[in-house]
């Protein structure tokens, strides 16, 4: 059976700005080792920190990445809402997407989400800790 994870936002951006370990399980999902999901909120999320003025990208090039992503991740609507989070209830959208799509594992350099390392039982690791777990 396939793994089923969720890609946090950071580990995203990093995996298609810079490369490293976010990048190799991106490439995991292209080989389609790994399934992964996406929510409407984890979606909107990306397309605002991909076009922040920090990363000087230009539109065009926005939307390709958008393009592209879109075809690699499985879009799930989360019909609960979570609220483990309390410290940045942004991240509890991965924990919600994650939910829904019955995923096995969480990826995320975020430490909010990283210190609860399990949620419902799934796990949530770093892009290095998966990569070491997964190769």
């Amino acid at each position: 059976m396939i793994e089923r994870v969720i890609l946090d936002t950071n580990v995203m951006i990093s995996a298609v700005l810079f490369g490293g370990k976010p990048r190799d399980i991106l490439r995991l999902v292209i080989q389609g080792q790994i399934d992964a999901f996406t929510s409407p909120a984890l979606d909107r999320e990306f397309r605002d920190v991909l076009t922040r003025p920090k990363f000087n990208l230009d539109l065009e090039d926005c939307f390709t990445i958008f393009k592209e992503v879109e075809t690699l991740l499985t879009m799930v609507f989360p019909k609960y809402t979570v609220t483990a989070v309390q410290a940045d209830p942004d991240d509890n959208a991965v924990l919600e997407c994650a939910l829904e799509s019955e995923a096995d594992t969480i990826i995320t350099g975020d430490p909010h989400l990283l210190d609860l390392s399990e949620f419902e039982s799934i796990r949530i690791l770093t892009p290095t800790a998966y990569i070491k777990r997964h190769g």
